[in-house]
């Protein structure tokens, strides 16, 4: 089990391993709040541990997307106790509709029980508060914590989480993998991250959904990286609309995610 890495004071990020899920962990007085739950009750279990070494303090729960292995471990988190579990409205919707079928995605070998859906803690527990197009401040004592929404990237529902030092962007932003682009939003995604990059006056630090934590350069080059694919796409469908996937080996990304990349071009652009 890796160990947190303290970005701020109060401000932590823990990588579990499997997907090597970026866990956030900010401190307050009265509460303390969990950014991302991990794919199961295994991994959630792990979390959940570590987070105890930490503080024995009530738990809040952020979900920053809809994706399995950010919000699968909830159960584990809902019976230690949490109650109130945050995400953005698309995301719970999505969440609702097409959790279970997510079942389907996840490793056996990691997470048995979840994907077989028996045992403890093996329930969808979907989130109850929701933040929409407005800043929601959650108040842990003596901190706040802003939960935001900068529009559609890798997903239609990136929830992302704001400390005084510390911003926790889930998947909108991805260090040491390529994006994920099964349920993105090409055109939108490079001006979502532009919009977090201009805010960059205001968090000292940036945390990924995977990875390392970042810096505003990385966040702008990852935007312009994407700009510039979209480009690159965009004119291989007017050149060859029959045939797409002939633009995948100029494009930034490894071949797999290319082909999502212009699946998703098509069909939201």
């Amino acid at each position: 089990m890796a160990s947190w890495r303290e970005l701020a004071p109060g401000n932590y990020l823990l990588a579990t391993p499997g997907a090597l899920l970026n866990t956030g962990l900010i401190v307050g007085s009265e509460r303390a709040l969990v950014i991302d739950t991990g794919c199961g009750p295994r991994q959630g279990a792990q979390i959940l541990q570590a987070v105890r070494e930490v503080t024995p303090l009530p738990l809040v729960v952020v979900n920053t997307h809809a994706h399995y292995d950010h919000f699968f471990g909830n159960a584990v988190f809902a019976a230690d106790g949490a109650t109130e579990f945050w995400a953005h409205q698309n995301a719970a919707k999505t969440m609702a509709e097409k959790g279970e079928a997510q079942r389907r995605q996840l490793n056996a070998d990691f997470e048995p029980e979840m994907a077989s859906a028996e045992g403890e803690n093996t329930e969808l527990v979907l989130p109850n508060a929701l933040v929409k197009d407005q800043p929601v401040l959650v108040d842990l004592g003596g901190l706040s914590v802003t939960l935001f929404y900068l529009g559609r990237g890798h997903t239609d529902g990136d929830l992302l989480v704001g400390s005084p030092s510390v911003v926790f962007a889930g998947d909108l932003v991805e260090e040491g993998a390529h994006p994920s682009f099964e349920d993105s939003y090409p055109m939108d995604w490079a001006d979502t991250l532009r919009q977090l990059s201009a805010l960059r006056q205001r968090y000292e630090f940036l945390a990924p959904g995977h990875g390392r934590p970042v810096n505003d350069e990385f966040v702008k080059t990852m935007a312009t990286t994407m700009s510039t694919a979209v480009r690159m796409a965009q004119e291989a469908m007017r050149e060859t609309p029959n045939d797409a996937t002939k633009s995948i080996p100029i494009l930034p990304y490894g071949p797999e995610q290319s082909r999502w990349f212009i699946a998703r071009l098509k069909q939201v652009s």
